[in-house]
């Protein structure tokens, strides 16, 4: 697998999530640099992009926040070069940055997580272990971020997906909000015939997350975790027993119509989708947390919204993959990016950065007030019930892999096509 094409699309900070589905004809054409004048350089790499003209973005003011934290305190100046998407299609936030890393051009960079676990297997990136900050994280953002004992990336923020639910339309057809794949089957079942054309709005990226609540239900929440993942490293269980329940789902909904396979195929993240959920016309889509907090997304709808975990045989599951910052192996200023990436993500600079943005923070020491649409996808986190759709300590990648597969399924692959493609990508990964 040509793994420079893979897309993860989800979001670190919502403008990684944007700008990682970009496209790229010429690498100078999109990357800028904005320079200050200072002995003491410290480069960022990042994409920089609004979903909307003329409204602020939130996620850039919380993380230039914390940037500006780090220069005050150690005298650096913090350099952006960033990426900004042209038309989505052809080179990825992902395939440059790979390139950037590789060739040591910036000195920190904002990853997502097939990337990292991608430069973490070729030793690109630093271990971040004894920094102040790594002290204080979640071990959630540790078993996501580990590779090979070093603790390659710490995220500003801990992303988590969920169905986003137009409650107005489910009290209106007296439906419960869905636990299992069965109730949400049913759920799209009512809609449809009551005229709803397409209950379920979806794009080319995110449709993994049904597949990967489904898959790692009981792996993570069972109690036998580590010796289910040794079982799928050393291939002696299968990805595709763990994938199927989740592709035949979702064959079921293309062929009872309840998601438009073609257009979930071509349609960006949030723009495919968002128009008509907000006019309601769609009752479910599914996003990551900020979604809910940014009027760029979901964050002013006209309609009563919850937020809520993807149907599993365990009830409502989050999904939760992880971004990082990262510092390239042989930067050029490597002693100071790692202080500056300490002081970003110590506690004080992350308390900000969670009041600003109102999300689940990667430290232990840190929590804000969540909006009460978000109450009961927090409300699973908070006991402890989740699936990680990024784990480095799986030697075959999780979401960007899903991601390619689900659109394989997209584009008329059979679900023991899809299932095939797991093993041989289990076979391939194992054998390296």
């Amino acid at each position: 697998m040509n793994k420079s094409s893979i897309m993860f699309c989800i979001v670190g900070m919502t403008v990684l999530m944007l700008a990682a589905c970009g496209k790229e004809k010429n690498t100078s054409d999109s990357v800028m640099t904005f320079d200050k004048k200072d002995e003491r350089v410290v480069t960022l790499f990042s994409p920089m992009e609004k979903s909307m003209p003329d409204v602020d973005n939130v996620a850039r003011s919380a993380s230039e926040k914390t940037v500006i934290m780090a220069e005050e305190k150690l005298g650096v100046t913090v350099n952006y070069i960033t990426y900004t998407a042209e038309d989505y299609q052809d080179r990825t936030y992902d395939e440059i940055t790979l390139d950037r890393v590789r060739n040591n051009m910036d000195d920190l960079y904002l990853l997502n997580p097939d990337t990292i676990q991608i430069l973490a297997e070729e030793d690109k990136l630093m271990d971040l272990s004894e920094l102040d900050s790594a002290k204080n994280l979640r071990d959630v953002v540790k078993s996501a971020n580990v590779v090979d004992g070093k603790l390659v990336a710490i995220p500003q923020e801990v992303v988590a997906y969920g169905l986003f639910i137009n409650k107005d339309l489910f009290d209106q057809y007296q439906l419960e909000l869905p636990e299992t794949p069965e109730d949400f089957l049913e759920c799209c079942r009512v809609f449809k015939e009551n005229g709803i054309e397409t209950p379920v709005g979806a794009n080319r990226w995110w449709l993994e997350t049904f597949v990967l609540a489904q898959a790692f239900a009981d792996l993570y929440n069972g109690g036998n975790t580590e010796a289910e993942i040794a079982a799928l490293n050393s291939g002696e269980k299968k990805y595709s027993d763990y994938m199927r329940p989740g592709f035949e789902f979702l064959q079921e909904m293309i062929d009872c119509g309840y998601i438009d396979a073609k257009k979930a195929y071509e349609s960006e993240a949030i723009e495919g989708e968002g128009a008509d959920f907000l006019a309601e016309k769609t009752p479910i889509v599914m996003a990551y947390w900020s979604a809910a907090n940014s009027e760029t997304a979901y964050g002013n709808p006209d309609f009563n919204m919850v937020v809520i975990g993807f149907p599993s045989n365990r009830g409502q599951m989050p999904v939760m993959p992880m971004t990082g910052i990262g510092v390239g192996i042989n930067a050029a200023h490597a002693e100071e990016a790692m202080k500056t990436l300490d002081i970003m993500v110590s506690d004080k600079a992350l308390q900000l950065y969670a009041e600003t943005n109102k999300v689940i923070s990667p430290s232990k020491n840190v929590s804000v007030e969540c909006i009460p649409a978000l109450k009961p996808l927090n409300d699973r986190i908070n006991e402890n019930v989740f699936v990680l759709g990024s784990n480095a300590s799986m030697k075959l990648e999780q979401w960007g892999n899903t991601c390619i597969v689900v659109r394989k399924l997209l584009n008329g692959a059979t679900v023991d096509e899809c299932m095939a493609e797991f093993d041989r990508l289990q076979a391939e990964t194992i054998g390296k």
